[in-house]
């Protein structure tokens, strides 16, 4: 998966942002492959090269969706410090469609049948769940806490990080959470989800 902050996302679906800079150690991506970006759809790489930061140009900058390379290579600082002799890793890539996942997660209604049907699969969640049931605490606090970092919400409910990340993941291919650069979100479809159930309840409440 390769995560864009909200502000690239224009970009990345018009095709007009072709070129990130990572500060990986190694590259996590491989030339060929597609990875979801979500809500983008899906990203096909074409090249991955680890380049200096100094030998990054302004039409590197431009591709990358910066207005100029000393905004780029302001926005490589913060997170790699000021040294242009620093190495990041270059990735090519074109936008290659929605992705059946993203176009799941984007739903804003639900019917009955699939309603029950999520309730289904998240029981079958928590059954397999080593520390017990998790999906409904894990769902209430990305809803409560959206772009948090994942460390800090595994250890709100005293849970490994990676073992947290495996789980979200899970969520995320129901279509009920959706991924940023950092943190997580109840999707479209995760709201719908969560959200008829209380109406529901307000209701009754009320009659």
């Amino acid at each position: 998966m390769i995560l864009f902050e909200k502000r690239f996302h224009e970009g990345l679906t018009s095709g007009a942002i072709t070129l990130t800079f990572r500060s990986w150690k190694t590259p996590r991506v491989k030339p060929g492959q597609r990875y979801r970006c979500h809500p983008i759809g899906v990203l096909e790489v074409d090249e991955v090269a680890v380049v200096e930061v100094g030998s990054i140009s302004e039409r590197d900058a431009a591709s990358a969706g910066f207005g100029s390379r000393a905004e780029l290579l302001g926005y490589i600082a913060d997170k790699t410090g000021g040294d242009e002799s620093r190495q990041v890793v270059r990735v090519g890539f074109h936008h290659a469609g929605d992705g059946d996942r993203v176009a799941l997660a984007m739903e804003t209604e639900i019917d009955d049948a699939t309603r029950r049907a999520l309730a289904e699969a998240l029981a079958r969640l928590d059954d397999r769940g080593k520390d017990g049931p998790w999906t409904n605490k894990t769902l209430a606090l990305i809803s409560r806490s959206p772009r948090v970092a994942a460390s800090q919400l595994a250890a709100k409910l005293g849970r490994d990080t990676k073992a947290f990340k495996a789980d979200v993941v899970k969520l995320k291919k129901l279509g009920l959470t959706q991924s940023f650069e950092v943190g997580y979100e109840i999707s479209p479809r995760g709201r719908a989800y969560l959200e008829r159930p209380r109406r529901a309840s307000s209701r009754r409440g009320r009659g």
